[in-house]
């Protein structure tokens, strides 16, 4: 399912008194791209929440996973097909604090809730599909600099992510360490790693081999490739979890009255994949899912600068890594690697028996870092 948007403005300008929590829409441009090609003019679909302050030092980014969008927080509603993914952690009083602190999220380059993507329309009236360009993690990160830029943010008093949210921090720090206060890394990488792109290959793959896949130019057909999108799901949600969570929930247990020996039934833990796969497909463009997951595999923060540690030993921003102890997608080495090159870094630890998903499930000890990594409020006068 996808969203063609209605730019909401031409500038992007933040106004005290738009509203909170609601998708916004401005367009930044043309932008050239990494990899070579260009796009030649950028929607942002964004969300807002508290205001940003005369000294503009309390803003915050915050950067979806692979899945996600700018919803945040909220529930379900229009432009917003599910409640938001990190509930409780932005309003009053909560870790990212809308009475003192700016906090903006977007929707993603190659995304498919509002930020120009495969099922954008391109200049000649037609979505991309096939056409969209190959987009890095650092093109992504570029197209939030031009949103920064048009909502007045000089610098980021920080910038946070989980997974391919984290990838996106990072290269925040090293990239623009200029306005980066604070990146908080949670469950993430400094680079993609063999194994992790092993685990997107069949991914790719279950999508590109659906027969509704045409090549990626499905958008006129009123179907796509849902059974490859699921089938994608489905081996994406195991990594996302731990063995010992799916054997202590699951077990051996059959689906309901459902007989799995012989009798074409299902095991519970088969009912589970099946009812991951169906929902994101009805939310989620397959297009977008290739490009993000391509985008992912991408990600290496020493491409180009003599290495991950040299590239990280030369950002002057603040590394707050978090690792999920359970997480074997993302093992805490990884977080072990950053904080082991990045001057000024720490390390934290969620407990959890959820493994990589232990990021967004743990949301109060995930809350406790992000306010001991934010320290003191700034103060929240508002620009006049």
């Amino acid at each position: 399912m996808t969203t063609e948007p209605r730019t909401r403005s031409t500038t992007g300008a933040w106004r005290e008194g738009d509203p909170e929590g609601e998708r916004q829409f401005t367009t930044v441009g043309a932008v050239d791209l990494e990899r070579g090609g260009w796009l030649p003019q950028v929607t942002v679909a964004y969300e807002t929440w508290g205001t940003l302050n005369a000294a503009r030092d309390n803003a915050v980014l915050v950067e979806h996973a692979l899945t996600g969008d700018s919803h945040v927080t909220g529930p379900a509603g229009p432009g917003h097909p599910t409640p938001g993914w990190w509930d409780g952690l932005i309003g009053p009083g909560c870790p990212l604090d809308s009475d003192h602190l700016f906090v903006v999220a977007s929707n993603v380059l190659g995304g498919c809730q509002g930020t120009t993507g495969p099922s954008s329309t391109a200049p000649d009236g037609r979505p991309w599909g096939s056409r969209f360009p190959f987009v890095t993690i650092r093109d992504q990160v570029r197209v939030e600099a031009l949103l920064a830029q048009a909502l007045g943010v000089e610098r980021w008093r920080a910038v946070l992510g989980g997974s391919m949210g984290g990838m996106r921090a990072l290269e925040w720090a090293v990239s623009h360490p200029e306005k980066v206060g604070t990146a908080i890394v949670l469950a993430s990488t400094a680079y993609a790693t063999a194994e992790q792109i092993a685990w997107c290959q069949p991914q790719l793959l279950a999508i590109r081999s659906d027969p509704g896949f045409l090549g990626g130019d499905y958008y006129d057909r009123g179907s796509g490739p849902e059974a490859g999108l699921g089938i994608a799901r489905r081996i994406a949600h195991v990594t996302y979890r731990s063995e010992l969570e799916l054997h202590d929930r699951f077990g051996r247990a059959p689906q309901g009255v459902e007989d799995p020996l012989g009798g074409g039934g299902r095991y519970a833990v088969e009912s589970y994949l099946d009812h991951h796969a169906g929902k994101l497909a009805g939310r989620f463009d397959a297009n977008s899912y290739l490009v993000l997951t391509e985008a992912m595999s991408s990600h290496d923060v020493g491409r180009g600068r003599g290495g991950v540690e040299s590239a990280l030993a030369a950002t002057p921003s603040r590394i707050v890594a978090v690792a999920v102890d359970s997480d074997r997608l993302y093992p805490p080495r990884l977080s072990e690697e950053i904080v082991s090159a990045a001057p000024r870094s720490e390390l934290h630890t969620v407990s959890s028996p959820h493994g990589h998903d232990g990021f967004l499930i743990e949301t109060q000890q995930v809350g406790r870092v992000i306010r001991d990594a934010l320290g003191p409020t700034p103060r929240a006068d508002a620009i006049r």
